[in-house]
């Protein structure tokens, strides 16, 4: 009896588990056609359950064909955009209030071009699953057609029309002024562009006599039938009754117009959408027209007299060569196409531009000022160019072209002519201008090793341009060292298309006259400390003393904030503006000055170093004064120029560091520029300067190229000063007695400091004493940010006054001297903080703690730098090295360094994430293997996920791990990563076993580095992970040549959803048909790879080489075509395949019946089948569960996932 109830219980839950399923089977319902829409319009993809379901519960997915994209994700009563493409986000809605009704449609917002496709509708519940394809055709109407005339070689005449951006070949007809249809005698050619839009052409031949022809385009989408526009062209071929024709025209053209408006008012009561493109234009006056449209100031340059155009052409030079050297190549093609110049001359001056770089571009412009045509045609090539691509300086020019015209001329002229002035004044200007010319015509050159002299150089044969940009807002990062902050800005433009994105601005028009004021500008100029900021206002001054540029200002002035600083520690608190102007130009001292002052639209005034002042510019409107012969505090006579209560109408430029722009009143600043140093262009310019010998200069230069670490900081000229000098003296000693390699900042200023004092070894008995109040001096100034010492103040109280005349100091001081004071400051803040840095080891006093427990509240910065020296003196090798020359160092304070190090490192590696990046920097400065290790950790994993990484970075971080020798684990998934970025990593990548790179923004060109990564000889590793990177087929191919390198570990490769094709697969087949290759795990999922990929990818699978133990193919836009191949390559004899995931794509019931076959053989090794979600029947299904039962009866364990 219980037996018969158990059984009856049994069949009751089976019965009862079949009605289930059975009631909840459904189908997807969409629509047999496709559906049609414009460009722009929102529309809506039916899809129903049926029978009508409620859909709440269920779980609904739409994708594209091919599964790689997700254009929706409904779970959970909720739409889920984590894993949504970034291309649907915000687009994409389902009818939340009519699931219940079983409606899953997708409602897809302002369609475009690319939107067109097939769409699935995969629909899951707990107990079925079915899907429906819908495909959307989203119709683009081209552009406005023209017409243009056209003559062949046997003077037939033809009328072309033409047309852009058509998504469909639209319908074309033409017509002449009787209405009779003319399209049969037409001929029609399209072509497709780069976003796969059509460009249509039709062309038809003309008799030689009056006639009116009309051109209709219009798409053959279905729409409402409106009526059309004409686009009416007229054609006479001669002169002959010329007033009759005419006034027939004229008449004919009324009509058509008055026709015209009054379908366009009716037309505009409907959607303008359907509207075909008109275009309405005299024949005559046609290619006239379209020259001078592209550009408004292409018309004022044609207008321009050959003379004039010479003159706008040299001004603007620096611009022009700058802009060409990035588009050297298209600019060519359009000369040549022009027929300017031949296919010989494109290629001597491409030559020039590769092999002498901006040099060789003004030569090429040079070349085109030569000739009338050749120069108006390399302007109309620029005009084309910015239409292409957009750059801000030739825009910024063709603008001032446009605006200006002649006024332009005026400009121009004004800028290197001599300011008219009263023959009265001209005495003292002369004497002006001699007086600045003579102080600034030379560069001071640093003392060399060995010599305490300072060597005065030509400031033309030595200056070196700096790159400086226009800046639309002041940004401040309180927190983060202004140096390491310019370093990754400096990275991320020439990581860039740098000419397309940021305007470069040249120091001879920087006092260029803004839109806002007539006459006067305030400028202000912001760089790092070093970075040239003293040595662009000395150019400025030397090209206005000899009559060069800004001849606008009749007199310049300049003044130095550290030597304001001076001027007040005398009794003296207020001084006038005219006492200060005589004070630092004594032969000023005439009634004359007061006259020079009345003009101030002539005047200029300079400020360097606003860093340097110990006062805050005072911007309170009660406090200003207005009269230059008031006396004032010093911080109210600046603060009243630039608010332009005082002298109204003169030009002020202010410099400064970026710490301290907030003192400064931004809305009195005209234009604000950030000088950035040095591109690679002008390092290289600078080092073979430097060393006054090309050879010496290109070695010292690719061996600091070489260099991740120390390259990017090259940006900055102090630094290029610093390693050049470590550099001379090490090319200049015999190879087996040089040094070892400079690998880190710390180790330039070690061997710079160590090159000094063996230098000046015998000029000091009491040489440690010196350093020590040398370091504290240091210290002090970068605690309180002090870069000025005064010699009575300062240098008297840290007792270093005795010493001053001895020439031990010159290395490491720089003597600057007024009339009344002198004051000495490091030539360059990072020296002062290196030197501050060595105090804490030369002073067994020094307080460490203190210092460190400033680091931790400190906000902005001031000692990130003072402590990665720290750091890095604790290395034993330089600790040694040094040690031994200044003066016996510390070992508790190395230790307790170390240790602090390591307590940072381990909270910032193994916990958050926020310090990480300033850790590395400081655990690569200490090279120490063993606190590397312990700052990771023993899981021996590092998370760089989801953070902001620059170049300079990627280097330290790839040096960190270079230095320990082994990570299991790197991940820097949803990080932004550069082609730059990815080459400074790999050095990095050849350590670890696991690197993951998923949705990194890595292009094809990144995978040439990879490569290298895989190849290397010492390589490990071991698994990879690059998912959702839009790497294409040319990046894997690229991929390939490392993975098949004898050097290659590579075992598990994940390139999920990178817009792969079948284009990549014959090179991947060859990865796994390789004898040495050790992959044995591939993930493909989510790529069109089609039937035809995986065909490729089956005749690696079938080498007797192969050793892939798992694929998967999910989602690859795959039918039953391939399955064959899948079927042999599974049952091959020596298949190791035993994982095959190949779900989600259209095999459906013949395609799995293939593969079933090949599951069958007895040489079939898997044990997981992944086939669901392939349109497969339900007969099928249970024939599959029954396959899985009888080879789990026969001892393979097998599991198929339907």
């Amino acid at each position: 009896m219980k037996i018969h109830t158990r059984w009856s219980c049994t069949i009751l839950y089976v019965l009862h588990n079949m009605y289930i399923i059975w009631a909840e089977r459904f189908k997807v319902v969409g629509p047999s056609k496709a559906v049609i829409t414009f460009d722009g319009n929102d529309v809506i993809l039916p899809a129903l359950l049926s029978p009508a379901l409620n859909a709440e519960k269920s779980e609904v997915r739409w994708f594209r064909e091919d599964y790689s994209t997700l254009v929706l994700w409904y779970q959970n009563h909720q739409i889920k955009p984590e894993r949504q493409s970034q291309s649907y986000k915000g687009r994409t809605t389902l009818f939340l209030e009519d699931l219940q009704n079983g409606n899953v449609s997708l409602r897809l917002l302002k369609v475009h071009a690319s939107d067109t496709g097939r769409y699935r509708c995969l629909v899951n519940t707990e107990q079925w699953e079915d899907e429906a394809e819908i495909t959307l055709s989203v119709e683009v109407l081209g552009s406005q057609p023209s017409i243009s005339i056209r003559s062949t070689e046997d003077q037939q005449i033809k009328l072309e029309c033409s047309s852009e951006k058509w998504s469909s070949q639209p319908e074309i007809i033409w017509k002449d002024m009787n209405g009779v249809d003319m399209t049969s005698g037409s001929t029609l050619t399209s072509q497709q562009d780069s976003e796969r839009l059509l460009s249509v052409s039709s062309i038809i031949p003309i008799k030689s006599e009056f006639n009116v022809f009309s051109c209709l385009m219009r798409s053959k989408a279905s729409n409402p039938n409106w009526p059309s526009a004409l686009n009416i062209y007229n054609f006479s071929p001669g002169y002959s009754g010329w007033s009759v024709v005419f006034w027939i025209s004229l008449v004919i053209y009324l009509i058509a117009m008055a026709l015209l408006i009054f379908s366009w008012k009716k037309m505009k009561e409907k959607n303008a959408r359907y509207e075909p493109k008109v275009n309405f234009l005299q024949l005559c006056y046609l290619r006239k027209e379209i020259e001078l449209a592209k550009h408004p100031a292409l018309k004022v340059i044609k207008r321009f007299r050959h003379e004039d155009l010479l003159k706008v052409t040299e001004y603007y030079k620096p611009y022009l060569a700058y802009v060409i050297k990035s588009k050297m190549t298209s600019i060519l093609q359009s000369l040549e196409a022009k027929h300017i110049l031949t296919t010989d001359d494109a290629q001597i001056f491409k030559s020039k531009e590769e092999s002498n770089g901006t040099e060789g571009v003004k030569s090429f412009i040079s070349d085109m000022m030569k000739d009338n045509m050749a120069l108006t045609g390399l302007w109309e090539a620029l005009t084309d160019e910015l239409v292409r691509f957009p750059s801000p300086n030739m825009i910024r020019i063709m603008e001032e072209v446009a605006d200006s015209g002649k006024k332009l001329l005026e400009e121009i002229e004004a800028s290197v002519k001599s300011p008219v002035l009263d023959l009265h004044l001209n005495d003292l200007y002369e004497k002006h201008k001699i007086a600045v010319s003579e102080a600034m015509k030379s560069l001071y050159d640093h003392p060399s090793f060995g010599d305490s002299h300072i060597r005065a150089v030509n400031f033309e044969t030595q200056y070196t341009e700096l790159m400086v940009f226009k800046q639309d807002t002041v940004t401040h990062n309180e927190i983060e060292h202004e140096l390491l902050k310019t370093g990754r800005s400096r990275a991320e433009l020439e990581e860039g298309q740098v000419t397309e994105k940021c305007e470069r601005i040249w120091t001879e028009q920087i006092f260029k006259r803004c839109p806002e004021s007539i006459h006067s500008a305030n400028i202000v100029a912001s760089g790092t400390a070093g970075i040239g900021k003293t040595t662009m206002v000395q150019k400025i001054m030397f090209d206005w003393a000899r009559g060069t540029q800004y001849q606008r200002f009749a007199f310049v002035f300049l003044f130095k904030f550290r030597e304001l600083n001076l001027l007040e520690n005398e009794k003296e608190s207020k001084i006038s503006l005219t006492k200060l102007i005589v004070r630092y130009y004594n032969y000023l001292n005439d009634q004359k000055l007061r006259e020079i002052l009345q003009n101030p639209k002539s005047l200029l005034f300079i400020f360097d170093g606003l860093d340097e002042y110990k006062h805050k510019l005072d911007f309170t409107e009660s406090q200003l004064c207005s009269n230059p012969d008031d006396d004032s505090p010093l911080y109210v006579l600046v603060a009243s120029l630039v608010y332009r209560t005082l002298l109204k109408g003169c030009s002020v430029l202010i410099t400064s560091r970026p710490t301290s722009l907030e003192s400064l009143n931004m809305d009195k600043v005209d234009r604000f520029v950030q000088i950035l140093g040095f591109f690679p262009e002008q390092r290289l310019m600078y080092f073979n300067k430097f060393l006054h010998d090309v050879n010496m200069g290109t070695t010292a230069f690719q061996y600091v190229e070489e260099n991740p670490i120390l390259y990017p900081l090259c940006f900055n000229p102090l630094y290029c000063w610093i390693i050049c000098s470590v550099l001379k003296s090490h090319f200049m000693i015999p190879e087996e007695e040089q040094q070892a390699t400079l690998g880190t900042v710390t180790d330039v200023f070690a061997m710079f400091i160590h090159n000094i004092l063996t230098s000046h070894r015998r000029e000091a008995d009491n040489q440690q004493a010196i350093l020590v109040k040398l370091g504290k001096l240091a210290y002090y100034g970068v605690d309180n940010q002090i870069f000025v010492f005064s010699e009575k103040q300062e240098m008297s109280t840290f007792g270093l006054q005795p010493f001053l005349s001895s020439p031990f100091l010159s290395g490491f001081l720089k003597k600057q001297t007024t009339p009344e004071h002198t004051a000495y400051t490091f030539y360059h803040s990072t020296l002062q903080e290196f030197m501050a840095a060595c105090s804490f080891y030369l002073n067994p006093s020094g307080c460490v703690e203190e210092l460190l427990l400033k680091l931790d509240s400190c906000k902005d910065g001031r000692f990130e730098i003072l402590i990665q020296f720290m750091v890095g003196l604790a290395r034993p090798s330089i600790f040694k090295t040094l040690g031994e020359i200044m003066g016996e160092f510390e070992k508790n304070t190395m230790e307790h360094i170390l240790k602090w190090v390591k307590e940072k490192a381990e909270q910032a590696l193994q916990g958050g994430k926020s310090e990480a990046l300033q850790v590395c920097q400081w655990l690569s400065e200490t090279q120490n293997k063993q606190l590397i290790r312990d700052a990771i950790g023993e899981n021996l994993k590092m998370d760089f996920s989801k953070m902001t990484l620059s170049p300079l970075d990627c280097a330290v971080l790839a040096s960190v791990i270079r230095c320990f020798g082994e990570l299991e684990v790197l991940n820097l998934s949803e990080s932004n990563l550069t082609i730059n970025c990815i080459r400074r990593l790999v050095p990095g990548f050849i350590y670890c076993k696991q690197v993951k790179l998923n949705s990194c923004g890595l292009t094809s060109e990144c995978c040439s580095a990879l490569s290298l990564a895989l190849s290397s000889p010492h390589t490990r590793l071991v698994e990879l992970e690059m998912n959702k990177n839009n790497f294409e087929d040319s990046g894997v191919n690229l991929l390939c040549e490392g993975l098949m390198s004898p050097n290659c570990k590579l075992e598990i490769l994940w390139l999920v959803s990178c817009g792969l094709t079948s284009g990549c697969c014959s090179a991947l087949s060859s990865v796994l048909s390789t004898p040495h290759s050790p992959l044995i795990d591939l993930w493909l999922n989510y790529n069109n790879l089609q039937d035809s990929g995986v065909d490729l990818l089956c005749e690696g699978l079938n080498s007797t080489n192969c050793k892939l133990k798992r694929l998967r193919l999910w989602a690859c836009a795959l039918t039953a075509g391939c399955c064959a191949a899948l079927s042999s390559a599974i049952s091959s004899e020596h298949t190791h395949l035993i994982n095959l995931s190949i779900g989600a794509n259209n095999l459906e019931d013949t395609g799995v019946c293939i593969l079933c076959e090949g599951l069958k053989n007895k040489n079939c090794k898997l044990g997981i089948l992944w086939v669901s979600a392939n349109g497969i029947s339900e007969c099928e299904r249970k024939n599959l569960e029954s396959l899985q039962d009888e080879l789990n009866k026969s001892g393979r364990r097998v599991d198929i996932n339907i």
